[in-house]
């Protein structure tokens, strides 16, 4: 049985990222922090899927909000042969709301799984039957995002620390430890966060570090682009205001973050580049996937449609540092809601 901690890639995620061969037929993912378990399972569904779609991939059953977890239908999907893709990845959410009988059925399913399937059991929701806990470890991989306490803590923050996407001097590590505490399920977030202000493998100091500490590790920096990206004006204010309400944040960070958003597509822009993978080697990302998404956004906008946007966001820059008697909150809002409108009308 393989445990593996969550907030970087963990070993099972990393083996199942290199295809259909050698990937298990079932992981289990669990832990005690709601969090980092959903990072975990997020993560490894991504790296299951690859470069496929996730559409045509990945089928999900269970989850707060969903209806009552049908076993049949798991079942079903994890015996039907993928189409137009090598792999189904077959997510059961939720999974302690499972009775004893339907994690039976699963179970007797993984004595003889389909080898083009992957079923995901993601814990939540009570306590995961053991006949399935012991069939997934049986049959595949047990994910177990535990953080321990005292010195293990440690040793787990500074491990996903030197793994991160950034690199942090000693102290800005301490900084982030102290400030962090036992919420450890932020830590993710926080890293993502800094690696989309400064850049993957950039250096990080404790000054760079504390204009970020009160992002919400819950709120990725990439849902706000989106959602301005998408013309979801409504959508990218509600984040907004997750990422300002979420304590300590300052308006400079998520500054940061925009400023490099269309930095990237002023890059793109003219230089004659026509895949994501071109994309990705001008711009220096180790994924083409973040590099795809703003190729795209910088044809939708156009040179004027970029040149307006870097506009507003070194406009909002001088407002928030004094420019204008309007707070820092209300100038972002004002520039989300008009990056918003312009992608929007670029669309």
């Amino acid at each position: 049985m393989n445990r593996a901690p969550s907030t970087t890639r963990s070993e099972g995620a990393a083996r199942a990222s290199t295809g259909m061969k050698g990937t298990p037929p079932a992981y289990l993912v669990r832990g005690g922090d709601p969090s980092l378990v959903a990072q975990a399972a997020h993560d490894l569904v991504a790296a299951l899927a690859g470069e496929s779609d996730p559409a045509l991939v990945v089928e999900e059953f269970g989850g707060p909000g969903a209806d009552q977890l049908d076993v049949s239908a798991v079942i079903d999907a994890c015996t039907t042969p993928p189409f137009l893709v090598d792999r189904r990845v077959v997510v059961v959410r939720e999974a302690g709301q499972l009775v004893a009988a339907d994690a039976e059925r699963l179970a007797d399913y993984l004595k003889d799984p389909l080898t083009t399937s992957t079923l995901v059991v993601v814990a939540g929701g009570g306590t995961i039957p053991v006949i399935l806990v012991r069939a997934v470890g049986s049959a595949g991989t047990v994910l177990d995002t535990t953080v321990g306490t005292g010195r293990a803590r440690s040793t787990w923050m500074a491990e996903h620390v030197r793994h991160g996407p950034v690199r942090m001097d000693g102290a800005a590590a301490t900084l982030l430890a102290g400030h962090l505490g036992e919420d450890m399920g932020r830590l993710q977030g926080l890293l993502g966060t800094l690696a989309a202000a400064y850049g993957e493998g950039a250096a990080v100091s404790a000054e760079d570090l504390r204009p970020f500490l009160g992002t919400a590790g819950t709120v990725a920096p990439w849902d706000l682009t989106d959602a301005i990206d998408a013309g979801k004006t409504t959508s990218a204010l509600t984040v907004l205001r997750r990422i300002l309400d979420s304590g300590d944040s300052h308006p400079v960070a998520v500054l940061t973050i925009l400023h490099r958003h269309y930095r990237q597509m002023l890059q793109l822009d003219g230089s004659g580049v026509r895949t994501a993978e071109q994309a990705a080697e001008l711009l220096g990302t180790k994924s083409s996937y973040p590099a795809k998404k703003a190729f795209a956004q910088a044809s939708r906008l156009g040179s004027s449609g970029i040149g307006r946007a870097v506009d507003l966001v070194a406009r909002a820059d001088l407002d928030v540092r004094g420019l204008t008697e309007l707070s820092g909150d209300a100038v972002l809002e004002v520039l989300v809601a008009r990056l918003a409108r312009l992608a929007g009308t670029g669309r």
